[in-house]
């Protein structure tokens, strides 16, 4: 089993309040808009980390986090990338990527909303954990928190941050 939290959007942004539940997860997993590397620098220093770069990412993250990660997490199928959509609204990419194989977890991030969607025609589990960062239109600043153990999600938890301001 393990235990994970997952992120987005951080904008450059980190702080006390993120890194209280770092402590606590098994991994972190940041589903882009990174913003500076200074924050996944001090994630890694923590707990094993996967990202994937976003839309307002440079050069500098982007050629250290792929724009889509593919995975397996104990027996759990996994597929992360920024810009997704949402079930029936994907994205052209990733709406080939899932007619292709569909993963049992797909995660995004960018619309800065908190959204947790079973998806029945791809029969898959997609999430957006909202942002944790300050930037964007987003009034709280929210991450997810959840367990994986033999290729089940559990024990969902949202987390608020508090204001975005």
């Amino acid at each position: 089993m393990k235990k994970i939290l997952l992120l987005s959007d951080t904008h450059g942004h980190i702080d006390d309040r993120i890194l209280k539940y770092v402590t606590d997860a098994d991994e972190v997993w940041h589903a882009g808009d990174i913003g500076d590397l200074a924050v996944t620098d001090q994630l890694k220093r923590l707990k094993p980390l996967r990202a994937v770069s976003g839309n307002i990412d440079g050069d500098k993250v982007r050629m250290e986090f792929p724009l889509n990660d593919r995975f397996v997490c104990e027996g759990l199928d996994v597929l992360i990338t920024h810009i997704g959509g949402y079930p029936g609204r994907y994205v052209p990419a990733v709406r080939n990527l899932l007619l292709q194989k569909p993963p049992k977890l797909f995660i995004c991030g960018h619309s800065h909303i908190l959204k947790v969607m079973f998806d029945k025609k791809h029969n898959l589990l997609h999430m957006n954990p909202g942002a944790a960062g300050k930037s964007g239109f987003h009034q709280v600043r929210t991450m997810l928190r959840f367990e994986v153990d033999a290729g089940e999600i559990k024990n969902l938890e949202v987390i608020e941050l508090g204001k975005r301001g």
